[in-house]
């Protein structure tokens, strides 16, 4: 068997942070597994890539093709399933993104190939893979497993995992596209960049969350601002986004997005284990809350047990104060 695959994922000449993520993941599983990590690098004209990626597998393997310029997920389809048979991975990675979600079922399928999707998590457990993935929006944990010896393919949440560095010294391997002929049923046509309504709330190194002890949405721009002050973004738990006070893309938690920020800061959450798990790893958690048994405490490295409309003006005040000086 081959080990560990990961399939780096890029879009517009820039590499997605999930592949990063997703190799510091596999690295892990792979040493555990007692097997090689090979990065699976597809495109056109991706060589600046492959020597970003050597340091983070032991191998990437390259095919390039002009048909596979732009994502299409016949095309990926039909080289992966090759690989993928040919080399016999024990675990293949892809992100659960729009790009993932377009191409991994239908490439279990044709690898015939079980499928666990939307992972937050991976061990391996007495040599088995067990995936820990959330069903009904967030309010069940799943655990799920491949069988006894069998090999499979998981797509992973953005986030999930923290893209620790490395400094490996990988081998850039050049292999024959088995592409056959144009794609027949998807063609691209053009890149159309989605209304996201605010930033990427993953990739941020600060993030300043709120949750209903904010009490109204009229007191949502002074935590706006507050994040502005400290170079991060606004996010949120569960009941803001119920309330439409913000996006739902602003949501931390299961049934939201996983971050992992050099300083997230709680602010009135007072820390569903929904809301925990998509950011109990962050490097460093500040919790403001005037109930000291809420518990959001029980992962903050630092816990304010006050009224945070007092709280937060006088941290706004202080920021102002050292930036000023």
């Amino acid at each position: 068997m081959a080990g560990v695959f990961v399939l780096a994922e890029h879009r517009r000449g820039e590499l997605r942070e999930i592949t990063l993520e997703m190799l510091a993941k596999g690295r892990e599983l792979a040493g555990s597994l007692g097997t090689g990590l090979s990065c699976l690098l597809l495109g056109h004209g991706v060589e600046d890539f492959a020597e970003r990626l050597k340091c983070w597998a032991e191998r990437v393997l390259i095919v390039d093709d002009p048909r596979l310029e732009n994502f299409n997920s016949d095309s990926y389809q039909e080289v992966l399933s090759e690989l993928i048979s040919e080399r016999r991975p024990s675990i293949t990675l892809i992100g659960h993104t729009g790009f993932g979600m377009d191409l991994a079922p239908s490439l279990a399928a044709a690898c015939d190939l079980p499928l666990i999707t939307d992972c937050v998590g991976l061990e391996l457990t007495n040599g088995r893979l067990v995936a820990t993935r959330q069903t009904y929006g967030g309010k069940v944990t799943a655990l799920v497993s491949f069988k006894e010896g069998g090999n499979g393919i998981t797509t992973v949440r953005q986030g999930a995992f923290k893209a620790q560095g490395s400094e490996l010294k990988g081998e850039i391997v050049r292999l024959q596209s088995p592409l056959s002929r144009e794609p027949e049923r998807k063609n691209f046509i053009e890149y159309l960049e989605a209304a996201l309504g605010g930033v990427d709330i993953t990739q941020s190194d600060v993030v300043v969350a709120i949750g209903r002890g904010i009490k109204e949405e009229k007191n949502v721009p002074i935590f706006q601002e507050l994040a502005e002050n400290l170079g991060g973004v606004l996010a949120c738990s569960r009941p803001v986004i119920d309330a439409g006070w913000l996006p739902k893309d602003r949501q931390v938690g299961q049934s939201g997005k996983t971050v992992r920020p050099k300083l997230y800061l709680a602010i009135g959450i007072s820390g569903a284990f929904q809301h925990l798990t998509g950011m109990q790893s962050a490097e460093t958690i500040i919790a403001i809350n005037k109930d000291r048994n809420a518990p959001i405490f029980s992962v903050a490295h630092y816990g304010i047990v006050d009224d945070l409309f007092r709280v937060v003006p006088a941290l706004k005040e202080r920021i102002a104060e050292e930036k000023a000086g």
